[in-house]
């Protein structure tokens, strides 16, 4: 059983179980035909996992581990903020008629700041960290720039991103204001998995855990039933996920830079509305 397994249904068993139903009419997300979309909500889920004893891949269902390193490289090296930079869909609803989601995500990401040693954007300064200051406990991004939520389709879900060095081992504790269970989390968790990876590999150290901090870990009302047959699944054994031990540049890492060996995993859940 892939940690990823065990996060997952210990987390929708703990929100099913013992969290708050929240039908307030004032929500923000909708259902497609105009319906409020309602949430049952915990606070505050934390979720380690050991990447030197295994990739966290969920296995209840199959997860494309290509599209969401895809992403989380469109975000982190390609900065980008325009959907023809992506090869999934998950975006188009927050995308104007040009393909941009506003100054979000991989705008935020480009943009310059300066330091003693000079300009560096978050992505780039997180690098040089690693390599020349090691022992900082600075070393971190942050997308939530108030001064830019006004310009944002979707104000960042996934919003930090700091990171910590312990001999050759590096750690890292990702920041999540608000988690949809069945549409992201598996898919949030690889990805940061993935980047981690990444990170360490050109750093020359080793992955070590991926702590993800979730304020608002919920359910939609829709996916509860979806949320419900698949936990009651039997997960499959841990697949084994390995980098290419040649790249060493970070800006040459692509989605087939990653090998998946031994994925076994239970059916498909099919296609399931999102809220937006």
């Amino acid at each position: 059983m892939s940690s990823a397994d065990t996060a997952f249904i210990n987390t929708c068993r703990n929100i099913l179980e013992n969290g708050t139903l929240v039908t307030d009419p004032k929500v923000r997300p909708h259902w497609q035909d105009g319906t409020p979309a309602y949430t049952k909500k915990l606070f505050g889920v934390v979720n380690r996992y050991e990447l030197s004893e295994g990739f966290p891949l969920i296995t209840l269902r199959p997860i494309s581990l290509r599209l969401a390193v895809d992403e989380i490289l469109w975000i982190w090296q390609k900065k980008s903020n325009n959907i023809h930079d992506l090869n999934s869909h998950i975006w188009d609803s927050w995308a104007d008629e040009n393909g941009s989601i506003g100054k979000a995500y991989g705008y935020q990401m480009g943009v310059k700041h300066k330091y003693k040693e000079g300009e560096f954007d978050m992505v780039d300064r997180v690098l040089f960290d690693l390599k020349n200051n090691p022992c900082s406990r600075r070393i971190m991004t942050n997308l939530y720039n108030f001064a830019d939520l006004h310009e944002m389709a979707l104000y960042p879900c996934a919003y930090s991103m700091t990171f910590n060095v312990t001999g050759d081992r590096l750690d890292a504790i990702l920041n999540q204001r608000s988690q949809d269970m069945l549409a992201a989390n598996a898919w949030n968790v690889a990805q940061y998995a993935a980047l981690v990876m990444m990170f360490a590999q050109v750093s020359g150290l080793k992955p070590g855990t991926l702590m993800h901090v979730i304020a608002d870990a919920h359910i939609y009302d829709r996916h509860i039933p979806i949320v419900k047959e698949l936990i009651s699944r039997v997960p499959c054994a841990d697949p084994i996920v390995t980098l290419n031990p040649t790249v060493d540049d970070f800006y040459k890492f692509t989605p087939d830079s990653f090998k998946i060996e031994r994925y076994e995993h239970g059916e498909k859940i099919g296609r399931f509305e999102v809220a937006v």
